[in-house]
């Protein structure tokens, strides 16, 4: 028997590690990390009457979260896959929560962004609780357990939004951060207690230079893409850190091809099955995060004006079911992942998206209408965060699976971002004055549905192209497996 099989078979034996309560505790730590990405949007726009400062500034209060999250996620990944995941995991929720705490007691802006960059490296836990399930669950559970705890990377935020409204319309906006260290000290607490300890161990050194590669050329390229609507798109700086980015990106590929314990395996990056899902995880994150755009404004922008004129927590309120949508598909999708197999599953969950997009660029939209569509879209997000872990994880090795699940969130961050630009742009561009006041017009709501939709529509498309494993190869995909966990337990004991 493996040290993987062994450790299976005491979690299944010991009631206090039920694979349901481990699922849950890792869901629970997923929820609590994405939480993170919205818990200020309900005062994003009076930040700078609250810390005294620009607007500029407090731009970078969300800035922040978003490039650490997307620069630690892969780097956590392959960090957990030497050490230890749950080891790694309760470091990330450590510093969670120590931001929480910084950013709780900050009386201005400077503090409040250290704090805000703390809270971005717990998104790191979300591809790693997905390679823990790999790791202690039996393969009949896979299936719906990975859906569960990959769609909390969207269920977090959208159930999160109202919370955050509602705590921000009755209490000092301080006991928001409060709130987000309680729960993520409760989760530390429930992981250490809970959740054994188990998987393969490459060890080895850390790629020094493979990991301040990665941050300065992802770093570039996000900030870029995040800040060039407020600094212009032709811009000496946006075209520099864009420019210089991408140069820093493509050394970095250069130089992990050459090093012998890469930060990220380029190779295993290259195969037809990871790099096809990695791009329609590109996709999907912006046919994702167009709604999150569109429909937040749509429901508060006055009926004069085409809006629905609905508060910030009436609004959240409508957004939230997307959220409950995409938990509710995880044991749909662990089953029809079983049926049809994942990349089935990623087309149909990327052409429920699509569907919703129609839907919404061919409608006046209402209150009842955004509610209908984003729970459709929820329902494609869903059956979608269901099918790129599966698909990763069976064409990677078992050593690999935190690096690559990493990865892949990384690229759902990189669409996210994407689209959370292009988007503001054309709403921009395709705006009107009122009162005085600049706001987006509907030929710009429609613009951005239709970008949503073109999106989801890729997805699908890309999707329908990644290459599936054949019967006569799984032998051969199992001896790599054996040979690959083999080789890190070897280097384990070397280190």
């Amino acid at each position: 028997m493996t040290e993987l099989e062994s450790t299976r078979s005491t979690v299944a034996g010991h009631g206090a590690r039920h694979p349901g309560v481990i699922v849950a505790v890792l869901a629970s730590a997923g929820l609590v990390a994405s939480f993170m990405q919205t818990i200020l949007i309900p005062i994003q726009s009076s930040l700078p009457e609250r810390l005294a400062t620009t607007r500029d500034n407090t731009a970078w209060v969300i800035t922040i979260t978003l490039l650490v999250s997307a620069i630690c996620t892969p780097i956590s990944g392959k960090l957990g896959d030497m050490f230890g995941k749950r080891r790694i995991a309760l470091i990330l929720l450590s510093l969670l929560v120590a931001g929480s705490v910084v950013a709780a007691v900050s009386p201005s802006v400077g503090p409040l962004i250290v704090g805000r960059g703390l809270q971005g490296m717990g998104m790191g836990v979300i591809p790693l609780g997905i390679s823990l399930l790999r790791d202690l669950l039996p393969p009949q559970r896979l299936g719906s357990s990975i859906a569960l705890v990959s769609a909390t990377l969207g269920v977090g935020g959208a159930i999160g939004l109202p919370i955050s409204a509602f705590v921000t319309e009755h209490f000092d906006w301080h006991v928001l951060f409060w709130v987000a260290a309680a729960m993520g000290a409760i989760v530390v607490a429930l992981i250490a207690w809970l959740v054994p300890d188990a998987g393969v161990r490459t060890g080895g050194r850390v790629d020094a230079v493979g990991l301040i590669g990665l941050a300065l050329g992802l770093g570039g390229v996000l900030l870029a893409v995040s800040r060039g609507n407020e600094w212009g798109w032709i811009s000496g700086t946006t075209l520099g850190l864009l420019g210089g980015g991408l140069a820093v990106l493509v050394v970095w590929v250069i130089l992990e091809l050459r090093i012998r314990e890469p930060l990220v395996d380029i190779r295993v990056a290259a195969r037809g099955p990871v790099l096809m899902t990695n791009l329609a995880s590109i996709a999907m994150g912006f046919a994702l995060f167009a709604s999150s755009i569109v429909f937040p404004q749509l429901l508060q922008l006055p009926e004069a004006v085409g809006g629905t004129g609905l508060p910030l927590l009436r609004a959240s309120l409508i957004l939230a079911p997307s959220g409950l949508a995409m938990l509710i598909m995880s044991p749909v999708a662990g089953r029809l992942e079983k049926v049809w197999g994942p990349k089935a599953l990623l087309v149909l969950g990327a052409a429920i998206i699509a569907a919703g997009y129609v839907l919404a660029a061919s409608l006046h939209l209402h209150a009842w209408h955004v509610l209908l569509v984003n729970g459709l879209i929820g329902v494609g997000t869903g059956l979608d965060y269901a099918a790129m872990p599966t698909l990763i994880m069976r064409a990677v090795p078992e050593s690999e699976t935190g690096a690559a699940n990493g990865l892949n969130t990384l690229m759902r961050s990189l669409g996210t971002a994407v689209a959370s630009a292009v988007v503001a742009s054309v709403l921009a561009f395709m705006s009107s004055t009122v009162g005085g006041q600049s706001i987006p017009s509907a030929d710009g709501f429609h613009m951005a549905l239709i970008l949503g939709l073109v999106a989801a529509a890729v997805c699908a498309a890309i999707a329908a192209f990644i290459p599936t494993r054949r019967k006569g190869n799984e032998v051969a995909d199992q001896a790599a497996r054996v040979l690959a966990q083999h080789d890190g337990e070897l280097a384990g004991a070397r280190a």
